[in-house]
């Protein structure tokens, strides 16, 4: 499973999900989010727009090969720096 973005400028924008020909790359549309709105099981009739997010199975490999290299999102881990003193070993109580 992954989630396929479909940024500004995307050859997919104004193409519905069966004109991008994704199902004969063995790879099948989930669910489709667009802003707060999430649409399971879309219609292979139903257009896409800039910004929509397409959760899809299918192998990895075929799903990297529809989206530019460029235009893919690298996910970045949430890291937050805590506070000098946030906690200290006298903390944390051990475990028996």
């Amino acid at each position: 499973m992954s989630e396929i973005y479909i940024p500004e400028g995307s050859k997919f924008v104004g193409k519905t999900i069966a004109e991008t020909q994704l199902d004969e790359h063995d790879i099948n549309v989930l669910t489709l989010y667009r802003g707060a709105k999430i649409i399971p099981n879309p219609k292979q009739e139903r257009v896409l727009e800039p910004y929509d997010k397409l959760l899809c199975f299918g192998k990895l490999e075929a799903m990297r090969g529809m989206v530019p290299a460029k235009t893919r999102r690298r996910r970045q881990p949430d890291i937050t720096d805590l506070p000098a003193d946030a906690y200290s070993a006298a903390d944390i109580e051990p475990v028996e």
